[in-house]
């Protein structure tokens, strides 16, 4: 039975299942998983009902741990309980999380898969926190994408209840939680009527409640401890076959079959790849892609990763495999091996299988279909254990060369990239993008947003993929047709456009016109435009967003741009598509804004206009020379680690470069000179009164007041003005506002 198509992104999927199987959700934020208990939270407020047909109750409390102790303390109540958190959160639940599993409580905790703070802090996504409840007494299920974390959350949901067994249900940290995808939704009607409403009464009759006393959880001794530690073994020796029970109801209405261990690739393959999480859907792309290049290789891709039923993984390997590579997305110091590889290790302990294990994507970094092939590589010359693929490592040589760059994607999926500033309304406007082409036609679409840890007034980049087939493609876009710049500041400093394929199209947002605008161009990029014949488009879209009274956000001018020359939808239907969403979007706010948006999309689309980009480079007008982001007699650390990094290629920096133990010179922040705001303050010295509030309410120290001596003044250019300081002293100093627009936001 299909359910309707809709898109979201991973966080939504696991509150929309979580929210229907529960009647408490005890929750604390905390990146990237704070979506889902915002989700539930407004749900809530909003009197959405769950399969019960009851709002559920959402409490906020003042830690994780506050959290944890809450869904205990509920689910010992006989309340469905869920909770949602990631990384040091995660920590802080585990002492719980021992006593909810011991007291064989159904709960589903949500996880997004985040790094542990150990030699730094990291926002981003691996599977470092999840491993680290390995031994809590959780089931813990994984899901690759966003369509499996709707259907593995209901799997979850479904079980627990049935086997008394805590779930951990986790999905990668941003790579799948805020990854946008078109999904078939399972509707509320029927979750229902896959519920088992006899193991709710069942779990309800084992609550604390005054008229049925209990005594639970008391203190046991030595002679008994043990005894009742090894009582649970049955329940969790029967959970894996239970798991596979409901995956199993699940297909037969919906169509999408899964398994514990699933084994995609050659049946007769002799090098696989086991692996969880989102590099799954990777994986089983590259593995596609070199099937039919003649290969031998397959993958499997781990569902159910505790218990691990050995038996069910070695059934789901070819029986032609000689060699296995374990990708884990952790490290674990010291080990003989990262968790997964480890269980694997064991399971063919008695098959004449090699074995070696290696690490990949720790903190969100990319794993490309590259690095798998790079893995299989690996395999073919019978290389060494303890690998890892994505970094340059030349202090331990652990680290394999990628060689061989392949491209695994459908020719016909369309790739755009966009480069915006957080909070000008760039990322909103491409969910919104995805949101119109998925739910208004037959078309797939993926969204993929990678943020700065700045934030607000940090560099975005946002990953857009459009297709008539489901697109199952979780890295970033390394060949596209279509990129647009948002901020002319990022000219010279990144390489934006060289990922452009020969007649691709180039959208740039500035305040430049049409005829100086291709001289304000590096070299570098003049000539990639007039050599590949890319189309370059430019628009002034401040200007247009400003006449209508929107100030500096840009994003409904360049959305409309977009639409407009990328071809990815007829123009007038795109058009219509914006305008009606906008509609929905701002009605509330007024008709008057709705009317300004609209004003921004005529506008737009009377204004763009191509750039004709002269028949070679000697016939160009000049070009831009970016000036020197770093001095040259600047500190190793800062041309080796920073330099790099501000031009967006961290990638590229070797272990030999980085702190072993974390420590950072200081004061390096006063390096980073961006440039990137559109408008910057301008100080009127007639109106000034020296109170030096507006330099106190800066929050980035850039209006400065200076004192300054009349002998400093003499070399003074014109223009830079002063008055006479109102503060006492016998030099008679002069007074000033210095702006430094280069740190400036706008």
């Amino acid at each position: 039975m299909a359910g309707k198509m809709t898109t979201i992104d991973g966080n939504t999927a696991a509150t929309h299942v979580a929210y229907a199987f529960s009647e408490v959700a005890a929750i604390y934020p905390i990146t990237p998983s704070s979506n889902m208990g915002e989700l539930a939270d407004a749900w809530a407020a909003q009197g959405r009902q769950n399969i019960l047909d009851r709002t559920v109750s959402v409490v906020e409390m003042q830690s994780e741990a506050g959290a944890a102790g809450a869904v205990h303390g509920s689910l010992s109540a006989g309340a469905l309980t869920t909770t949602f958190t990631a990384s040091q959160g995660l920590l802080l639940m585990i002492p719980n999380m021992h006593k909810i599993a011991g007291e064989m409580l159904p709960a589903v905790f949500h996880v997004s898969a985040r790094s542990l703070a150990t030699q730094s802090l990291s926002i981003f996504g691996d599977h470092s926190d999840v491993m680290s409840c390995r031994n809590t007494g959780f089931a813990m299920l994984a899901s690759a994408s966003v369509q499996e974390v709707l259907d593995l959350a209901t799997v979850a949901h479904l079980t627990t209840l049935q086997s008394d067994i805590p779930f951990l249900h986790f999905f990668d940290g941003f790579r799948t939680s805020h990854e946008v995808q078109k999904v078939e939704i399972i509707d509320y009607d029927t979750l229902k009527g896959l519920f088992d409403f006899e193991q709710l009464a069942r779990f309800r009759n084992r609550a604390m409640r005054p008229d049925k006393p209990i005594i639970k959880v008391g203190a046991q001794n030595p002679d008994v401890y043990f005894q009742g530690r090894e009582a649970s073994n049955r329940y969790y020796n029967a959970l894996p076959g239970l798991v596979q029970e409901t995956m199993d109801r699940l297909a037969r209405i919906t169509g999408r079959q899964y398994h514990l261990f699933d084994y995609v690739g050659a049946p007769d393959a002799t090098k696989v790849v086991v692996v969880m999480g989102s590099g799954c859907e990777t994986v089983e792309e590259t593995v596609n892609y070199l099937c039919k290049r003649g290969e031998k290789v397959g993958a499997v891709k781990v569902r159910l990763y505790r218990p691990f039923a050995a038996d069910r993984f070695v059934d789901a390997l070819p029986q032609t495999v000689e060699k296995v590579a374990v990708l884990d997305r952790t490290k674990e110091p010291g080990s003989q091996g990262e968790p997964l590889y480890l269980d694997i290790r064991a399971a063919l302990a008695d098959r004449d299988v090699r074995v070696i294990g290696g690490r990949y994507g720790l903190s969100s970094k990319e794993f490309t279909p590259s690095m798998v092939n790079a893995v299989f590589r690996h395999l073919d010359q019978s290389g060494f254990h303890g690998f890892t693929v994505g970094i340059n490592d030349d202090v331990t040589n652990l680290s394999l060369s990628v060689d061989e760059l392949i491209d695994t994607e459908d020719p016909e999926v369309v790739r755009c990239m966009f480069w915006g500033l957080g909070s000008d309304g760039t990322v909103g406007a491409n969910k919104d993008s995805i949101k119109l082409i998925g739910d208004n036609t037959d078309m797939y679409a993926q969204g993929y947003f990678v943020y700065d840890s700045k934030k607000s007034g940090g560099i975005t980049i946002s990953h857009l993929r459009f297709g008539k087939k489901p697109i199952a493609s979780p890295y970033l876009i390394s060949t596209a047709d279509f990129v647009a710049c948002h901020n002319p500041a990022y000219i010279g400093r990144y390489d934006m456009i060289s990922c452009l394929k020969p007649d691709g199209v180039f959208l740039l947002n500035s305040e430049w016109s049409n005829d100086e605008v291709f001289a304000r161009l590096t070299s570098d990029m003049q000539e990639l435009i007039i050599e590949r014949n890319i189309r370059f488009y430019n628009i002034n879209a401040l200007d247009i967003s400003m006449r209508a009274g929107l100030g500096q956000r840009i994003n409904t001018v360049m959305q409309t741009a977009f639409f407009k020359i990328s071809g990815v939808l007829p123009e007038e239907q795109a058009i219509k598509l914006i305008k009606d969403s906008l509609k929905k979007r701002f009605i509330t706010k007024g008709e008057d804004i709705v009317k300004q948006n609209w004003e921004c999309v005529d506008a737009t689309a009377a204004a763009l206009q191509e750039v004709k980009a002269p028949g070679s480079l000697s016939e160009a007008k000049g070009s831009y020379q970016p000036k020197a982001l770093i001095a040259e007699d600047a500190s190793d650390f800062a041309r080796n680690v920073i330099l790099p990094v501000m031009h967006q290629q961290g990638d590229s920096i070797p272990v030999s470069k980085m702190s072993y133990d974390g420590i950072l010179p200081t004061a390096t922040s006063a390096l980073e000179k961006r440039g990137i705001a559109p408008r910057v303050p301008q100080w009127q010295p007639d109106n000034c009164i020296q109170c030096n509030i507006c330099s106190m309410s800066c929050p980035h120290g850039v209006i400065r007041a200076k004192q300054i001596a009349p002998d400093d003044l003499e070399s003074a250019p014109d223009g830079f003005h002063t008055i006479k300081s109102g503060t006492k002293n016998e030099r008679d100093l002069r007074y000033r506002i210095q702006v430094y627009c280069e740190d400036c936001t706008g």
